[in-house]
């Protein structure tokens, strides 16, 4: 698993590299290898292009926010040979059951910081801030 940050983000990166990304580095970096998968997380459309130019064949380009900018034109050689782009309203049932079988087999680490429900505020401000690493919770 390759980790892309914001660029310049070592902190972060070195994070990934922690919860077991082989390679970590900037959005704006190309990775050692060519991807058969990107999933992008952020909600900017112009990583949708980057992550095309750093896929091998047949590779798919996932965008999994629920909303994202605008994705900006790109040339038509970015998406030969059979490049895939899809959101998650896209994905299928069988999509993420394939997804948490690969889970169980990969080590997947996680950080998560709980927050109680009513201090939902205090945990967005803690994300700005960059006070933790990984994901926030809310807990009714």
């Amino acid at each position: 698993m390759y980790a892309f940050t914001r660029p310049n983000d070592t902190r972060t990166q070195n994070f990934a590299k922690q919860q077991g990304a082989t390679w970590a580095g900037g959005s704006d970096e190309q990775p050692p290898e060519l991807l058969d998968a990107a999933i992008i997380f952020a909600a900017a459309g112009e990583l949708v292009t980057q992550a095309l130019k750093a896929l091998d064949r047949d590779g798919t380009v996932v965008c999994a926010g629920i909303h994202m900018t605008d994705i900006p034109s790109f040339p038509y050689d970015d998406l030969y040979w059979e490049h895939k782009i899809r959101s998650v309203a896209n994905l299928t049932r069988q999509d993420g059951h394939e997804w948490l079988a690969l889970a169980r087999e990969v080590p997947i680490r996680t950080s998560i910081t709980n927050y109680p429900l009513e201090q939902a505020e205090q945990a967005l401000s803690d994300l700005r801030a960059g006070r933790f690493e990984g994901t926030a919770v809310l807990v009714p």
